[in-house]
């Protein structure tokens, strides 16, 4: 007798196939991510950066100032204006100009002189980015009245001449009021006619000339007269002058115009005029001239 009668095994088969074609099924029926084109990465959009808020600064409550409309530490008084401020010269090369200076001479052209007798040109040479004196005084075709002047001159070398005909020539504010400019290094002239002084007028404190070929400074703060309607003078002119950094005229005041073995005093004019610079007859060489009108403070 058979101990294993026959398993029916149709149905299983029937049944394997079912499952495999249904798992086929399954899988093509799935996303095929792998198959998927790449995206492109999405634009980040920039992130703007929180504004400032406007700081507070000063004070409201604070007392007034004598004869102003501005309180001590005004939270609302005007800011200064921002410059770039300029470089020091050296003996090789001139310095940089403050980015509000009008430049005089830059080492190029005396587009901004002209002759003193009259509207022509500058008869003075240029060479090697500096201007020489010859053919007579010159003039800036501008005017200006409160400035800061910056000159750089060089006496020649070697030197000729003793006392006044020794580096001679001149720088006129206003095209009137001379600060001399004389070879000073071991020549001795009169005191009130020596480099750094008001010429006529006021010595200089201390001698600060160098040797002669040296490239010198003068910067000067100059401040113009004021005149009444009746041509009288209301306030009188001031300079301060600094000589290779040395203060040599400290808020000094002039008497009037000034002149050679005379006393012209003042002669009414008008709140502006030229910067002269003068011919001696000596080859004195200029370089890296600026100039900056001097406003009331809060003015822009």
């Amino acid at each position: 007798m058979n101990q294993h009668p026959n398993r029916p095994t149709s149905g299983l088969r029937t049944t394997a196939l079912v499952l495999v074609a249904g798992l086929a099924a399954a899988v093509l029926a799935a996303p095929v991510l792998f198959a998927a084109p790449p995206q492109p990465p999405k634009e980040k959009k920039p992130v703007s950066s929180p504004q400032p808020q406007q700081r507070k600064v000063g004070y409201s409550d604070t007392p007034f100032l004598p004869g102003n409309k501005w309180r001590v530490h005004d939270g609302t008084r005007p800011q200064p204006t921002i410059i770039t401020p300029g470089t020091f010269s050296t003996q090789d090369a001139p310095g940089r100009p403050p980015s509000d200076a009008v430049v005089l001479f830059g080492g190029t052209d005396l587009s901004q002189w002209k002759s003193a007798n009259g509207d022509g040109p500058a008869p003075w040479k240029t060479e090697n980015g500096v201007m020489i004196t010859g053919g007579g005084n010159i003039v800036t075709k501008g005017e200006w009245g409160d400035c800061q002047l910056h000159v750089e001159f060089c006496a020649p070398n070697p030197p000729h001449g003793q006392d006044q005909g020794r580096g001679n020539s001149g720088v006129f504010l206003m095209g009137r009021y001379e600060m001399q400019v004389l070879d000073n290094y071991d020549n001795i002239t009169y005191a009130d006619g020596q480099a750094g002084s008001v010429y006529g007028q006021y010595p200089p404190f201390v001698n600060a000339s160098r040797k002669p070929g040296e490239w010198q400074v003068y910067d000067i703060l100059w401040t113009a007269p004021r005149f009444g309607v009746d041509g009288k003078v209301t306030t009188p002119a001031y300079v301060t002058i600094l000589h290779n950094g040395v203060v040599v005229q400290n808020h000094s005041e002039l008497f009037g115009a000034t002149g050679h073995r005379n006393f012209p005093g003042y002669t009414a004019h008008g709140p502006t005029g030229p910067i002269a610079l003068q011919d001696h007859g000596d080859p004195v060489r200029y370089r890296n001239l600026w100039i900056r009108p001097l406003k009331d403070h809060d003015q822009p």
